[in-house]
This record gives structure tokens, C-alpha cells and sequence, in this order.
């Protein structure tokens, strides 16, 4: 089982990059799939989630209206559009599936998702 996460780099601010998750080893439509990132110094924190079909999203409300989660099951794929990108976005990046197919009420704690790539590095700064 493994998540390959890429997409990461330098973008000025107000720029976009787009993360990918590719899984291997799992059918990633088994699970509904989220979006962590981690600071320097600090804790690792919810972006964004997609439930196993792709009709029901959830964001941080520090992202919402910026960020945007997809998914292509066929492709065993989750990527993450991040727009209007700002300093403090800068962090690394992890995707992670979740324990269920939906999303219940603990979609938001990085506790409940059981694998995790291997982050990729988000950077914004002119």
C-alpha cells in the first residue's frame, strides 16, 4: 500500500500549484481521501476531504473558496488545485485516506486516516 504525493514547489503569492495523489496496492474508491498539511514547528493540520465518489467535499475554512478537491477513481488518483496561494499556506503537503468510504464527523482528525504519503513540500514567497 502506498501514497505517492507530488505537485509540491516555489510559487509567489497569489499563485497556484496542483498537488497529486497517486495510490498503489488499494482500490482508492474503497475510501473517502483528505489533505493535510505541516507547518514548521507545528502540528499537522486538515486541508481538505473527498468522499469515495467525488459528490461530497470538505474543506478548512482557512482554504475554502481557494483550494479544491478532486478525485479520478479510474486513476487512482486525488489531487489538490490550490489557488490564490499565500504565505502562510506554505507547509507540507500529505494525502491520507480515510477509514470510511464517506465522511462522518471526525473527517477533520488526522487520527481516523490509516495511510499516509510521503508529503511534498509547498513553498510561497516572492
Amino acid at each position: 500500500v502506498q501514497l505517492q504525493a507530488s505537485g509540491g514547489g516555489l510559487v509567489q503569492p497569489g499563485g497556484s500549484l496542483r498537488l497529486s495523489c497517486v495510490a498503489s496496492g488499494f482500490n482508492l474508491n474503497d475510501y473517502a481521501m483528505g489533505w493535510f498539511r505541516q507547518a514548521p514547528g507545528k502540528e499537522r493540520d486538515f486541508v481538505a476531504a473527498i468522499v469515495w465518489s467525488g459528490t461530497v467535499t470538505r474543506y478548512a475554512d482557512s482554504v475554502k473558496g481557494r483550494f479544491t478537491i478532486s478525485r479520478d477513481n479510474a486513476k487512482n488518483t486525488v489531487d489538490l488545485q490550490m489557488n490564490s496561494l499565500k504565505p502562510e499556506d506554505t507547509a507540507v503537503y500529505y494525502c491520507a485516506s480515510y477509514r470510511h468510504p464517506y465522511l462522518d464527523g471526525a473527517y477533520d482528525s488526522k487520527e481516523f486516516y490509516t495511510y499516509w504519503g510521503q508529503g511534498t513540500l509547498v513553498t510561497v514567497s516572492s
